[in-house]
């Protein structure tokens, strides 16, 4: 039976009006998606049309952007940088969440008081440093400099996050699996990694969509053009004196709509792989 408290609140809750909710909600609703509309609106109607529905509709904005403008290069270079991102976080995080949730050494609190200050760290900040490294490496105009980059700056929250999710794992359950003869590789294999994966699904779709919008290292490091990503391939389509807002729209269609169905098919998953990682084991 629910305490007092709760059903004191359960009930005030019941007793509001129902259009003080929908109606905040209603008006957020409709910030939120107008931008979006306008985006479309310019992005499916005719060049010239002022119009404020997208009829006759057109897709030449998309023909234009994805063969002129190259955008299916920038598309295909976006999506390796994500991917690689997401792998290389996910794993790398995945190792070092580890050793911090079950292991004990001296520099322990020192080491996840830097990975927190390290979020202080604006990205432009080390733009200088970075590109002399991949110079010296001779990594520029190469999309491993972005993916290495974008890694270095995804894993601090992304260790954290894994540690705070892996201590809500009970140890009892690996040292079971360790009495009936499995190894600590295996049974983290086994027992423990399945159970993360709500917390994997965060940690690395976090990481690919903030690779996929992010403009700043792409921007510094890749010069070719075969070589840059889709939020640098939106800033070409701004001109000194005129910008084409159709084929701007258009591009950034392209750009978001990879981000909606990473966000449509994942939100349960999120939601449960951020708030158990935020919870102290």
């Amino acid at each position: 039976m629910p305490p007092k408290g709760r059903r004191r609140r359960q009930r005030a809750f019941d007793e509001v009006p129902r259009w003080q909710i929908y109606l905040p909600l209603g008006l957020y609703l409709a910030f939120t998606l107008v931008p979006f509309y306008w985006m479309l609106l310019f992005a499916l109607r005719p060049a010239g049309s002022t119009s404020l529905v997208p009829w006759p509709m057109t897709f030449e904005h998309f023909e234009k952007v994805w063969n002129e403008r190259s955008f299916g290069v920038f598309f295909e270079n976006s999506m390796l940088v994500g991917l690689a991102t997401l792998v290389a976080t996910t794993v790398i995080a995945l190792s070092g969440g580890y050793a911090l949730a079950r292991f004990q050494f001296r520099v322990k609190s020192a080491f996840m008081l830097a990975l927190l200050c390290s979020q202080f760290i604006p990205g432009a900040l080390m733009l200088v440093p970075l590109f002399e490294i991949f110079r010296n490496l001779r990594m520029i105009n190469s999309l491993g400099s972005v993916i290495i980059a974008e890694t270095v700056f995804q894993l601090p929250l992304s260790i954290i996050l894994i540690s705070g999710f892996i201590k809500n794992v009970p140890v009892s359950l690996e040292e079971a699996a360790w009495v009936d003869g499995c190894s600590r590789l295996r049974a983290f294999r086994t027992v423990v990694l399945p159970l993360l994966r709500p917390g994997l699904i965060a940690v690395g779709s976090f990481a690919f969509v903030h690779s996929w919008n992010h403009f700043l290292f792409a921007l510094m490091f890749l010069s070719e053009q075969d070589k840059q990503t889709i939020p640098v391939g939106l800033n070409t389509l701004i001109g000194a004196d005129s910008v084409d807002l159709g084929a701007l729209a258009a591009g950034g269609v392209i750009a978001a709509v990879p981000v909606v169905i990473v966000f449509a098919f994942i939100q349960k998953w999120l939601i449960t792989g951020f708030s158990a990682g935020a919870v102290k084991g």
